[in-house]
């Protein structure tokens, strides 16, 4: 099975009420999930069959938790540059993908 791609960028990234880069990137490749900042810097990173993501339940639709290495991040993945609603259907869209990258990681490690 080829392993889930994913990539999305201008992404918010917070940890603990402290945002970390507006201009984030967050990339699913090789097996691996790296959160970098806007300049290409790691944030973290960790084999993405052993990263827990979500939706927060009450948050907006462009937001996804992720639990990377033990901490815990709130990803931000509205589109940049365009109006709110557009921004958050554009980002509900984007959170949607990267669920189903991580979670198809996550089958296919159990199944292999």
């Amino acid at each position: 099975m080829a392993e889930p791609e994913f990539t999305a960028t201008g992404v918010r990234i917070e940890r603990s009420r402290r945002s970390l880069t507006r201009a984030g990137q967050v990339k699913i490749r090789d097996g691996r999930l790296e959160l970098l900042t806007s300049y290409g810097r790691e944030i973290d990173s960790a084999p993405v069959d052993s990263v827990q993501a979500g939706k927060p339940w009450f948050a907006a639709r462009d937001r996804a938790r992720a639990t990377v290495n033990g901490t815990r991040y709130v990803l931000t993945l509205g589109g940049a540059g365009a109006s709110t609603a557009d921004a958050e259907g554009a980002g509900a869209q984007t959170v949607d993908r990267f669920l189903a990258a991580v979670r198809s990681a996550h089958d296919g490690g159990s199944k292999g």
